[in-house]
């Protein structure tokens, strides 16, 4: 009936041979079969914080080069428990397999957006929590979780440990991020030490025409670090040199990426890339997103050592980006649709706003 709203059931919709309109992507952006596999380096977190000279500069040489190009990289020996990470995992795939109905009954599930969008929509399910490192506190609602009966006894306790193994690797990154652009070591660290960030569960069902649709459009996280633990079925891709390039599966890594508020701290430095997700025909996909984010009223500007001289303006200092809040960032999005142009649009928002 026209006016109904789109309802993206994937129960349903993973064995539909026609798919409707409003998740076909267009022509220029749809995916290509068999993109060239992108090299991203390992970094063996675990040597870097043993100490060791040779191998600290080794992760700081690797690290640097990755993010100056493209901002992505794998994450070895960084010492989560395995079977932490699994349990992360089969949680996912037992949650996203719940009944539709039972699954909207919380505000932190969104099946494929269409509640905010009506073109060009993510072939995917979503579960988002926020989580306080001052606190130690995932946000979820238990009454949320009773509805699923005793399969689900142990989501709490299990992403409650996710999220604190992820937050303690994220300032152990921000540690080498701080050598890697000259400044002192434990600079990053300090400043995400408290911090709100969000994990997001991500559940990408089969479709029986995956050359039509996308799990998720070309986008850069407005966050500061992605720390992405992907099941064993590839599809992440990311924008390098002009083409899309997979970043396939690696046991026991994690795949990181700078996200745009990073990439203002660091004034340019770092980059934030544009990647997408891509849907496989018989295959659901399954990921663990956890976003590390500053402390909402944390203003982000780049370190007085990273300002470049302004062009045109002698010896001046200039940021590439206004200074901002994430809470200002994130209010944003709450009209802004995340796209490649992200952090510029929103440059140009802040600086319409103080005109």
């Amino acid at each position: 009936m026209p006016g109904s709203p789109i309802v993206f059931d994937a129960s349903i919709l993973q064995h539909a041979t026609t798919i409707p309109s409003p998740f076909i992507w267009p022509d220029d952006e749809k995916p290509m079969s068999d993109p060239p596999v992108l090299r991203v380096p390992p970094i063996d977190i675990g040597e870097v914080l043993s100490g060791d000279p040779l191998q600290v500069a080794k992760a700081i040489s690797l690290v640097d080069e990755a993010c100056r190009r493209h901002g992505y990289f794998l994450v070895v020996n960084h010492g989560v428990d395995p079977s932490l990470l699994a349990r992360a995992l089969e949680l996912n795939d037992i949650f996203f397999r719940m009944p539709l109905d039972l699954k909207q009954k919380g505000r932190s599930f969104a099946s494929s957006f269409t509640d905010r969008f009506t073109s060009k929509l993510p072939w995917k399910e979503t579960l988002t929590f926020l989580y306080s490192s001052e606190s130690d506190t995932l946000n979820i609602d238990q009454n949320y979780l009773n509805f699923f009966g005793g399969e689900l006894k142990e989501f709490r306790a299990v992403y409650q440990e996710y999220c604190g193994a992820m937050n303690r690797l994220c300032l152990d990154i921000m540690e080498l991020f701080g050598m890697s652009l000259g400044l002192e070591r434990n600079y990053f660290r300090r400043y995400f030490d408290a911090n709100d960030s969000i994990l997001r569960l991500n559940y990408y069902p089969p479709c029986q025409k995956p050359h039509l649709v996308l799990g998720t459009g070309p986008h850069c996280d407005p966050t500061t670090l992605t720390i992405l633990q992907q099941d064993h079925v590839s599809g992440l891709e990311v924008f390098v040199d002009g083409k899309w390039q997979s970043i396939p599966p690696s046991p026991g890594a994690f795949v990181v990426n700078v996200g745009d508020t990073f990439m203002a701290l660091s004034n340019g430095i770092y980059k934030s890339c544009v990647h997408r997700a891509v849907i496989s025909k018989g295959t659901a996909r399954k990921s663990v997103a956890y976003f590390l984010c500053p402390k909402e009223d944390k203003v982000v500007k780049p370190p007085e050592e990273l300002l470049s001289a302004a062009e045109g303006e002698g010896s001046g200092k200039a940021s590439l980006y206004p200074d901002f809040t994430w809470h200002m960032l994130n209010g944003f999005l709450n009209d802004y649709r995340c796209d490649v142009m992200t952090l510029d649009a929103f440059s140009s928002w802040l600086r319409n706003q103080s005109s």
